[in-house]
């Protein structure tokens, strides 16, 4: 495939997964804590803790299972049996963790989370690693490569909206009759599990069906052990500084979804227009992902990425400072203007992924597509962990408190450490990023043209 340019067809084909995977990662951003904690009823800062070491499983997972698909041989190529086989565990591991233990005692409540997460993650590592590494495979264009994953994250943004506006309408359709509060509703979270599982399992054997590999033989693949294969990733130091730089992206990104149902419920007391806020951010970050697209062309991967952290720093300070004083339109207007951010911060960094692997090609003649992308998506998750972790720590400090069925009445000092966790730590976090990304040297005449070391 390479050298060629891609059909409208193959392209979304290609991108049909991540409508499924982004729906993955908003549904858990924007959900997770909260479920844990006025759902399932864990305290805000053992439910952080749960998540923490769920994604702290993937510092195994995903790097490892970059090695194993780079060593993979099969009828259906490297990666592909991957999503074949791992379709239907994402969707069972889905239900399960969003159906509430209550058959358990509240103590053992911490251990089946930490458990339920720990599944979900390794399903989730299972089908997203080996479709991450498909992408340099499908073209050597330094354009195409922007113009690919615009289609991907083009579909990635439906799923987005799905995850993030789907969630209350069907648990409040699915929940028990009488129940004290259906957007808590255990039954309600436990069938929106199913529906959206159902949904990731479905277009992950769409992009089965829809890709094609190169076919492998024994000698073309790596022979390096597991730490020398990662040494030479690490040695990268374009991909290094691009990692550091989206470990910081989804951190700061995290604290920003992750609090946001707890900020329209708390401190605007306005929880009818959660899923309505969620909509304006990603229905605008839709919009401007083809835009961010023809920006690239004018000014580079590096610099478009910058206009991401810009907006999205400034968006959370503004919130920080005036949301709660405003009237709502202005919360309304904060989340247009931080989902242009969203939608500039899709297309660049996947489409400088490649071009970091097509420079150490270059140097060394071998490729390491897995290893890369398993650490790309681990680090994903660890920074959207590392917020979570802290947002249910700064909740718990300012006493939050957990509740099951109803919405509890919280102290004065949660307010502000609700506005603290939407405002100035995700405007630093973001703001370091962009400084850290001022640093990536490759552009496209470092890249020396369009073309791609040939393959095997």
């Amino acid at each position: 495939m390479a050298g060629m340019r891609l059909t409208v067809k193959q392209k979304l084909g290609f991108g049909i997964f991540d409508l499924g995977g982004n729906m993955f990662f908003t549904l858990m951003s924007f959900w997770a804590l909260k479920y844990l904690t006025d759902t399932v009823g864990i305290a805000a800062a053992w439910a952080g803790i749960a998540i923490m070491i769920g994604k702290a499983w993937d510092a195994v997972t995903d790097p490892m299972m970059g090695f194993i698909t780079d060593r993979t041989l099969s009828r259906w190529g490297r990666r592909r049996c991957y999503l074949l086989f791992g379709a239907i565990p994402m969707m069972l591991s889905m239900v399960f963790f969003f159906t509430s233990p209550a058959y358990l005692p509240s103590s053992m409540h911490i251990l089946w989370a930490i458990i339920a997460l720990m599944l979900l993650n390794t399903a989730s590592t299972v089908i997203n690693v080996p479709y991450s590494s498909l992408t340099p495979e499908l073209t050597d264009d330094y354009h195409e490569q922007s113009s690919l994953n615009g289609y991907r994250f083009g579909c990635a943004v439906f799923g987005t909206i799905a995850g993030a506006g789907a969630v209350e309408p069907l648990v409040q359709l699915f929940a028990r009759p009488g129940a004290p509060d259906p957007l808590l509703d255990a039954r309600g979270f436990s069938i929106m599990g199913l529906i959206l599982g159902a949904i990731m399992m479905i277009v992950t054997l769409l992009t089965f069906v829809g890709t094609k590999e190169k076919q492998y033989k024994k000698e073309d693949l790596p022979t390096e052990s597991f730490f020398s294969t990662y040494a030479v990733v690490f040695k990268n130091k374009p991909f290094v500084i691009l990692l550091v730089t989206y470990a910081l992206h989804m951190t700061g990104i995290s604290f920003l979804t992750t609090i946001l149902a707890y900020y329209t419920n708390n401190v605007l007391n306005r929880g009818d227009i959660t899923t309505i806020a969620l909509i304006l951010l990603l229905l605008t970050a839709m919009l401007f992902i083809p835009v961010s697209v023809l920006v690239s062309k004018k000014i580079g991967k590096m610099r478009t990425y910058q206009v991401c952290f810009a907006v999205l720093s400034s968006a959370c300070l503004s919130i920080y400072f005036l949301g709660h004083r405003m009237p709502v339109e202005f919360f309304y207007a904060m989340m247009v203007y931080a989902g242009i951010g969203v939608g500039f911060s899709y297309v660049a960094p996947f489409a400088m992924v490649p071009d970091v692997i097509e420079a150490e090609a270059k140097k060394t003649g071998k490729r390491y597509e897995g290893a890369y992308y398993g650490m790309w998506t681990f680090i994903s998750k660890f920074g959207t962990a590392l917020a979570i972790f802290f947002a249910g720590q700064i909740l718990e400090i300012g006493g939050y408190i957990a509740s099951v069925g109803e919405a509890a009445s919280q102290p004065p000092t949660v307010f502000y450490a609700i506005r603290i966790i939407i405002g100035p730590i995700p405007f630093a976090v973001l703001l370091a990023a962009l400084i850290v990304v001022n640093f990536y040297p490759l552009d496209r005449a470092s890249m020396g043209g369009t073309k791609q070391l040939p393959r095997s």
